[in-house]
């Protein structure tokens, strides 16, 4: 177990939970790129994988922390796209 690998997911992870309180509050897309989220998530599955079949430790569990958040902030981004598309029809009629 690398201290800087968890010092590395500590730090990446306390990003996150103001990112999604930003989208919370905020309900719009403005300044997210979902392709940016997705690459993300793919490099936390791939960290996930690695320790599962070549280096199982407690490490696992931030990288499994960190992905959720990262889709709870994913889930907010679709949520938000829905909100600024009915906000947009709204505006329209």
């Amino acid at each position: 177990m690398s201290p800087f690998e968890i010092i590395m997911l500590l730090c990446f992870g306390a990003a996150w939970p103001v990112s999604i309180q930003k989208s919370w509050r905020s309900k719009s897309t403005g300044g997210k790129s979902i392709g940016f989220l997705f690459v993300i998530l793919t490099g936390y599955v791939a960290g996930i994988i690695h320790k599962l079949f070549y280096n199982y430790d407690p490490v696992i569990f931030l990288y499994a922390l960190n992905f959720c958040l990262v889709a709870v902030d994913a889930m907010l981004y679709f949520r938000n796209r829905r909100i600024e598309k009915a906000s947009s029809q709204l505006v329209q009629e």
